[in-house]
């Protein structure tokens, strides 16, 4: 099956941007407009693996297979390179590891950052934190961040925004999404990120757990909180959870680190297995590059696009050296 690269195109609630696709059939007109059927990418949600038709301004805005379909194309839409690509990756982890910096330091009260799984999104977040708390740990103080990762309710929300609501501390919540999901979660979040002097957090309810642990019914706020998420906000389709969705925004500086697709994130895995990533490995250059070409070679059939993937594949080659393609086929690539 061929793909095309979609200059500018929209399905649903998603905005596409040079992004490539599976073609399943080519530019067609129809009573809603102009569409090009095609199949969604893992940046599509729940519409990824299935056929879907994605709105196109006219034939302008279709790369086939690389090539410039059009002159007007050639013209108006500059092709990033992969360097151009790199660059602007590069750029928005740095910005990311800058805005960490600026909440240990208590000069950023609340960010969002938003990508797909498995890029590193924690990495530089918890790197610049453990420098940070380095000399407290030596000094057996309390250290002043927390990443916590996984689901969580309410209640223990509030107990852990009391635990870190001194000055300078900093709470990364880290794949915890499901605060987003459930109303009184989410209130108590918004109450943590307001951009107000004062941000006075409450439980309004008995609490067994709250009085066990000595922790107040109201305290003030003075910490700063990183959200780290798997969802791309702008592309969320319940109205309920938008207005939610739109609410953080407001409070929070918000970074997207523009990773939305396939391309992007080959990129993004090529950078850091470059930048050291498989050393702890002590492979040979040809084991590297021969783990590298695995993935690369097999992109459209992995069970996850990510830096974790690459780990494991080192793992079989550092585990098989001789045999480990047969076990990585069988462990991180979907069956055909």
């Amino acid at each position: 099956m061929s793909t095309v690269t979609i200059v500018s195109g929209t399905y649903r609630n998603f905005t596409l941007s040079n992004q490539t696709m599976r073609l399943v059939a080519g530019f067609k007109s129809g009573a809603k407009g102009n569409y090009v059927t095609v199949i969604g990418d893992d940046t599509m949600g729940e519409f990824e693996g299935k056929q879907i038709r994605v709105k196109v301004e006219d034939e302008s805005c279709i790369v086939a297979a690389g090539t410039v379909v059009t002159k007007e194309v050639a013209a108006v839409v500059p092709q990033e390179t992969d360097e151009e690509a790199i660059e602007r990756i590069r750029e928005r982890f740095q910005i990311l590891e800058d805005m960490t910096e600026g909440a240990r330091d208590g000069n950023v009260k609340a960010l969002i950052v938003s990508g797909p799984p498995g890029i590193g999104k924690s990495y530089g977040v918890e790197r610049v934190l453990e420098q940070a708390s380095f000399f407290d740990i030596i000094g057996q103080r309390k250290v002043r961040y927390e990443v916590v990762k996984g689901a969580m309710s309410a209640l223990g929300l509030y107990a852990k925004l009391y635990q870190f609501s001194d000055p300078n501390c900093v709470l990364v919540f880290d794949d915890c999404d499901s605060i987003l999901q459930e109303d009184l979660s989410l209130n108590i979040l918004k109450a943590a990120l307001d951009s107000s002097s004062k941000r006075t957090i409450s439980w309004n309810t008995d609490s067994h757990m709250l009085d066990r642990e000595g922790i107040p019914n109201r305290f003030d706020f003075k910490g700063s909180v990183i959200f780290i998420s798997n969802i791309k906000f702008e592309n969320v389709r319940s109205a309920k959870l938008r207005d939610h969705l739109d609410a953080l925004e407001s409070r929070c500086h918000y970074l997207d680190l523009t990773m939305d697709t396939t391309r992007d994130k080959m990129l993004r895995i090529k950078q850091i297995v470059k930048d050291g990533m498989l050393d702890k490995y002590e492979f040979s250059e040809t084991q590297t590059q021969e783990v590298m070409d695995f993935v690369i070679d097999n992109v459209t059939r992995l069970r996850e696009i990510s830096l974790r993937t690459v780990l494991k594949v080192a793992d079989l080659v550092k585990m098989k050296p001789m045999g480990w393609k047969r076990y990585a086929e069988t462990t991180v690539m979907k069956r055909a």
